[in-house]
């Protein structure tokens, strides 16, 4: 009788993600708008769906399944039970529930106990241009609990008016805000450094763009953790490559950009999000 097969996964060189974020059938969003990226930066991407949905939920309908908190857990298990829970770093970003939260929350624990370096990039979906699309109670479940473990936060400018009470109407507000987050994090007592980068404002909209932007900056700034400004140079001129590429092509479609929100143009750019051209530089403030 032959003896058993055994699987085993080969530790990964260069990092490897547990992103749980939403999925889509068509279109590029959550999972959809990440995972491609840090593969093409050398990453061993392991996607979790938070929801399954056949398109965002920008279109006039949509359909699909949720993920509850209690399912994520056995994932989680299944994982653990066979000894593949050893991350680099944990990305996730739209949550539609404190319940499904509090459960990401214990998955963060978990995976620091395998591993203790593990860094958790969080991008906190709440909304936008003045609104919330998630419950409201989730803003105290990421002020409480979730900015004290985060090791990277990426929010709006919304989004950090929600987690700092602050209205954000100058630079100086901006840089304000930051501050109040970075004194909440895990970094208590590290002297911040900021920069800002200036970009020209496209005319149209886009779907998916901040998932993309926190994969790219999660990308960056493993490989080059002691230049921050660099990495965020890298992950905004590759986006910046992305949008322009996606609206010229629409553009060649015969579609107006500005008349509906376009979907980004992610395995035609591929080339600019491996190897982007720097074209937008970081300025450091005193």
């Amino acid at each position: 009788m032959s003896p058993p097969i055994l699987s085993l996964a080969l530790p990964s060189p260069t990092g490897r993600v547990l992103s749980i974020q939403s999925h889509t059938v068509q279109g590029y969003v959550g999972n959809k708008s990440a995972v491609f990226p840090l593969q093409l930066l050398g990453y061993d991407v392991d996607p979790i769906n938070s929801v399954q949905f056949s398109n965002h939920t920008g279109y006039p309908t949509f359909k699909g399944q949720v993920l509850n908190g209690r399912q994520l857990w056995d994932l989680i298990e299944g994982l653990e039970e066979n000894e593949l829970l050893y991350y680099t770093h944990l990305l996730t970003g739209y949550i539609g529930s404190v319940s499904f939260l509090n459960t990401v929350l214990e998955v963060v624990d978990k995976l620091r106990l395998v591993n203790p370096k593990l860094t958790y990039v969080c991008d906190p979906v709440m909304g936008d241009e003045g609104k919330l699309y998630v419950p409201e109670e989730l803003v105290s479940v990421y002020r409480e609990k979730v900015i004290p473990v985060a090791s990277v936060l990426t929010p709006n400018q919304f989004e950090a008016e929600q987690l700092t009470g602050l209205r954000i109407q100058s630079e100086g507000d901006g840089r304000e805000a930051c501050n109040i987050l970075h004194a909440a994090g895990p970094s208590k007592g590290q002297a911040p450094e900021q920069f800002k980068i200036m970009i020209p404002k496209i005319p149209a909209y886009f779907t998916g763009t901040g998932d993309l932007t926190t994969a790219l900056i999660l990308g960056w700034s493993n490989k080059y953790p002691e230049r921050l400004d660099l990495a965020a140079e890298l992950a905004v001129s590759s986006l910046q490559a992305v949008l322009h590429r996606t609206m010229n092509d629409y553009k060649s479609a015969g579609h107006d950009p500005q008349s509906s929100s376009l979907e980004i143009r992610l395995i035609q750019s591929q080339d600019e999000i491996r190897n982007p051209k720097v074209e937008f530089k970081a300025q450091r403030y005193d």
